[in-house]
């Protein structure tokens, strides 16, 4: 089997690329040369994974503009391609942000979606692309939706928290009770495995681990690797709205939105995927996560 993927330089690509390898499968990696023609030729494969886009750029430094142009336009220019190969399964990672930035509720794949960032707006852009264009009976599309992704060589708002605790310094919204929901890079690499098969229904999948956990949770298991013992402030949840309030009004880092990132909450149901697979993720959520935050230990030193 051979299996074409864009983005295999990244993060998420580069661990995929491994995954599949190890199992037998042969991965051709599209470079950007490839991708940036105007007319993309994909090369003979069975399956295409599409990794390749703007990542959710939280200082908003990137414009509205640059997220439609990677993660839509491109998407759509490289979907286009497959429906003209002769691969007969497209694979489309997305992102839980394409539904939204965080919910009261637990988020299934019939909430209705309202994202709200250029990043969200663009992948669900793409997933209604690519939702829209199939008109083959042959071919079949997988759009997956996973919610903070981590593993080793991860970076991201997980590793800023790593080191922030790690150094010592409290975490002061241990008030809030924010369930959230995380992936183990080696569990979506699993799904992406097992869609290659082709006997999953096509569609849209949420990937998550099974279970979610506080970031006060997460700060205790940053406190245990790091062996430290966090401090985990309770501040009175009035006390936090006045200063973010303030941090809003003299553009101070204890503002609205990083206070948001870190006391959001976001649980993903991740039953669909796992019905339709008829198995179980194979890494434990706890057990993936102090991975992580292991190979962060071990890369700070």
């Amino acid at each position: 089997m051979i299996a074409a993927i864009t983005g295999s330089t990244g993060f998420v690509g580069k661990h995929l690329s491994v995954y599949l390898s190890l199992r037998g499968i042969n991965v051709l990696n599209l470079t950007r040369d490839d991708l940036s023609k105007p007319d993309i030729v994909l090369p003979s494969a069975d399956t295409v994974i599409h990794l390749a886009g703007l990542a959710h750029d939280l200082g908003e430094v990137a414009r509205e503009c640059q997220y439609f142009k990677v993660n839509y336009e491109l998407t759509k220019r490289i979907y286009d391609a497959f429906l003209n190969s002769d691969a007969k399964t497209f694979i489309f990672v997305s992102s839980i942000k394409a539904v939204a930035e965080s919910s009261s509720v637990v988020l299934t794949e019939e909430a209705e979606s309202h994202p709200v960032t250029p990043y969200g707006l663009s992948k669900r852009a793409a997933e209604k692309y690519i939702q829209s264009a199939l008109s083959h009976e042959r071919k079949r599309f997988y759009i997956l939706r996973p919610c903070m992704i981590h593993g080793p060589g991860a970076k991201g708002n997980l590793n800023i928290l790593y080191k922030f605790i790690a150094r010592g310094y409290p975490y002061p919204f241990g008030a809030f009770e924010n369930p959230r929901s995380f992936l183990s890079i080696e569990n979506l690499c699993f799904v992406a495995h097992e869609l290659l098969s082709g006997e999953v229904a096509a569609g849209v999948y949420n990937i998550a681990d099974d279970e979610s956990l506080l970031t006060s949770t997460v700060v205790e298991m940053i406190g245990e690797v790091a062996g430290i013992c966090p401090r985990i402030w309770r501040l009175p949840l009035s006390f936090v709205k006045i200063a973010t309030r303030l941090g809003d009004v003299f553009n101070l880092p204890l503002d609205s939105t990083s206070v948001g990132k870190l006391t959001e909450r976001n649980e993903v149901s991740n039953a669909r995927i796992k019905e339709a697979l008829g198995k179980n993720l194979p890494v434990e959520a706890r057990a993936g996560l102090r991975r992580t935050l292991e190979w962060f230990r071990t890369a700070s030193l």
